[in-house]
């Protein structure tokens, strides 16, 4: 088989670009911003300047920048790309149109699937970094229809989660940040008919396990996202017998 250079690239293999905040927090195994969550070669980009307050603020002006970075990522080879901050989906429409490749920047664009997996009487739980940031509109705004099934649930009141992830203090307490999850998730099942539970915060798939331990029920996070999309990417062939 004869190979053939690709946009002047100095290396391959790489299907999926990962946007990353401007943002020092530990980001540990299972995190979307750590390599070793994946079990493929993923290639990350830092969006200069993207920091938390500007993610939580949903500032517009930090699209070009955005672009730039997502611009840098198709240019050595990926062929789609994400990111490690669900509020950086309200540029979702704007950035797939710019880039010409898929683009899938927040956890929230499962909701359809899962709607469509779960019973009709049962809610989608979402765990979310602060509940109050993440309001029915936008929902509209990333183009996911808010309906009476979304029950949404916030992490700011926990003391490690917010300190570590929302303030930022360079320090993170895996085991306490898991029972304040697991804490939240149970009582979400206790308050609601849940059928799934999703976990918005892309700092969160770490705890999916226990959170299915916890609850049983089925737990989408970014890794799930991701992992699909890897799928359909770079299609798995076979071998076997019969």
């Amino acid at each position: 088989m004869k190979y053939h250079q690709k946009n002047r690239q100095v290396s391959y293999g790489e299907a999926i670009g990962i946007l990353l905040l401007d943002s020092p927090v530990p980001f540990i195994p299972g995190d979307t911003a750590n390599a070793t969550s994946y079990d493929f070669p993923v290639r990350f980009k830092k969006v200069e300047g993207f920091t938390v307050a500007k993610a939580i603020d949903k500032d517009p002006s930090i699209y070009p920048a955005l672009l730039d970075a997502a611009k840098d990522l198709a240019a050595n080879g990926v062929r789609a790309v994400t990111g490690d901050c669900g509020f950086m989906s309200l540029h979702q429409q704007r950035l797939k149109q710019d880039l010409g490749l898929p683009v899938f920047l927040s956890s929230l664009l499962q909701i359809p699937f899962i709607r469509q997996v779960i019973p009709g009487s049962s809610k989608i739980g979402i765990i979310t970094a602060n509940a109050q940031e993440l309001p029915l509109e936008f929902f509209r705004e990333i183009g996911i229809p808010p309906e009476d099934d979304l029950e949404i649930r916030g992490l700011e009141s926990c003391p490690e989660f917010s300190s570590a992830v929302l303030e930022e203090k360079g320090t993170l307490d895996s085991d306490l940040i898991q029972s304040e999850v697991i804490a939240t998730a149970e009582q979400a099942v206790r308050d609601e008919n849940l059928g799934a539970i999703l976990l918005e915060c892309s700092v969160l798939p770490p705890y999916a396990a226990a959170v299915h331990q916890a609850t049983g029920l089925p737990v989408f996070d970014y890794i799930t996202m991701i992992n699909y999309m890897f799928s359909v990417l770079v299609p798995r062939t076979y071998k076997g017998f019969m």
